[in-house]
């Protein structure tokens, strides 16, 4: 599935599929095993290893991405999923045990309103929201978040020279 197209590539009907690795509690600088690649289908993929609800949730997020920004870039770093536009990451999502974690790199000074969350081992800058259910997500504001962090140069937008 080319960057272009939209969602995880996951029916919502699938069977669920059983991670080989337990997800973390939290964000302690240890994720999932998910090799770092650059790409939409290693993203694919690591959506689709998620235990439900957190692969559910986590392809609500992909699709909103997808629906929200043109030329949309994903990879798999530090075992979670990464999105970017233009020049470099803005937001990161992965499944944890009990929830997902949507963290927006600088999202303290580039977000209004600021997301709640701080996640640990992140950056101090970093904020975001978690999501025990789909229905947690509010897609207005995650849209909102994903349009102001993408629109910064260096974080999404071009650089100026």
């Amino acid at each position: 599935m080319a960057s272009s197209e939209k969602g995880a590539g996951v029916p919502d009907d699938a069977t669920e599929v059983r991670p080989d690795f337990e997800l973390p509690e939290a964000m302690t600088g240890r994720a999932s095993p998910a090799k770092a690649a650059v790409g939409d289908e290693p993203v694919f993929a690591y959506i689709a290893s998620l235990p439900q609800p957190q692969r559910g949730i986590a392809e609500a997020v992909d699709v909103l991405a997808a629906e929200t920004l043109p030329n949309l870039h994903r990879a798999v770093k530090w075992g979670m999923a990464y999105y970017g536009v233009g020049e470099g990451w803005c937001f990161s999502c992965g499944g944890f045990a009990g929830d997902v974690k949507l963290m927006f790199i600088n999202g303290a000074t580039l977000l209004d309103p600021v997301p709640p969350v701080v996640p640990v081992g992140m950056g101090k800058a970093t904020r975001g929201v978690e999501f025990r259910t789909k229905a947690d997500m509010d897609r207005g504001q995650i849209a909102a978040w994903m349009r102001q962090v993408t629109s910064v140069p260096g974080m999404g937008g071009s650089r100026r020279r």
